[in-house]
């Protein structure tokens, strides 16, 4: 019976611990798969972005140089030639090119000169307009050679609670194989044990040496007087045991007995046996207490 609950507990942690990395795997995917499409849709939109400025200087040939993710959700986009824009004209190119590629509205622009990666101008855009930062428009950038990188502010925090979900997932399941392993353990050193005397009672295997009851992998503690009626009761099953007997069996080197105490250690007893329909500890009116095993 032992044996068969601790399968059934390690069957439920088996589970339990499949549909954690189903789920964990489920969600490292999407995230994947979610972020590879963004990448590969964030830099179409900035290669528009810099044609469009191309074409604003009225530059149809030169190149655009290739589109690079320099760190997570930041990227940069470079030119063959020099070119000159006004500020303003930047942000309305790029706040409708993202729109229209549905990016996130949580950015920051900052446009670097090549020659010492200075920042010749950079805004700040955010889904609330009143924490939007655009300055300095109107006043056009001398004609040069310039890196534009755009960093998504929103995007970070979301991989961080992903990322942070992930370690939760893979701490639960942590958990559930140690436990398991530790339950195994703790019934195999039991079972082991070269003083692991018990006898069975219904459900229950009761060892009276270590003062408790175990139930499938539920172990209860018993008092040393619970012991002594429950050992009593386990010698001579289903036969009326006087109270005359059990009083002077289990309270006669105390010197102390108060009139209620047997009455109140078989309550004690019967709640810690209720949950076996098979053994039950009953009262024989005026005479003494039976314990009946089926």
């Amino acid at each position: 019976m032992l044996f068969t609950g601790i399968m059934k507990k390690n069957k439920v942690y088996t589970y339990v611990g499949v549909l954690i990395l189903v789920a964990l795997g489920w969600i490292l995917s999407d995230s994947t798969s979610k972020n590879e499409a963004f990448v590969e849709r964030t830099k179409i939109a900035l290669r528009e972005v810099g044609n469009r400025l191309l074409l604003a200087n009225k530059d149809s040939t030169s190149l655009i140089l290739p589109v690079l993710e320099v760190d997570h959700s930041k990227y940069q986009v470079s030119f063959q030639n020099e070119l000159t824009f006004e500020p303003s004209q930047l942000v309305s190119i790029v706040d409708s090119t993202f729109a229209k590629s549905r990016l996130p509205r949580y950015y920051r622009v900052e446009v670097l000169q090549c020659s010492d990666e200075e920042v010749a101008y950079s805004y700040q855009m955010n889904a609330d307009e009143e924490s939007t930062i655009i300055p300095c428009g109107g006043r056009y950038l001398p004609n040069g050679c310039y890196i534009i990188t755009v960093k998504f502010t929103k995007r970070v925090s979301a991989f961080i609670n992903r990322k942070v979900l992930s370690y939760i997932f893979i701490g639960i399941f942590l958990l559930c194989v140690i436990d398991v392993l530790y339950s195994r353990s703790k019934h195999k050193s039991i079972q082991d044990s070269p003083n692991t005397n018990y006898t069975t009672i219904g459900r229950f295997q009761f060892y009276p040496e270590q003062n408790k009851l175990i139930k499938e992998a539920e172990e209860i503690s018993l008092s040393k007087k619970e012991c002594e009626l429950l050992e009593i009761f386990v010698k001579h099953p289903n036969q009326v045991i006087k109270r005359d007997e059990l009083t002077k069996k289990v309270w006669e080197d105390n010197g102390v007995f108060v009139g209620r105490s047997l009455d109140t250690y078989i309550s004690k007893l019967r709640k810690k046996l209720k949950d076996d329909s098979a053994i039950k500890l009953t009262n024989v009116h005026g005479v003494g207490y039976k314990l009946e095993v089926s």
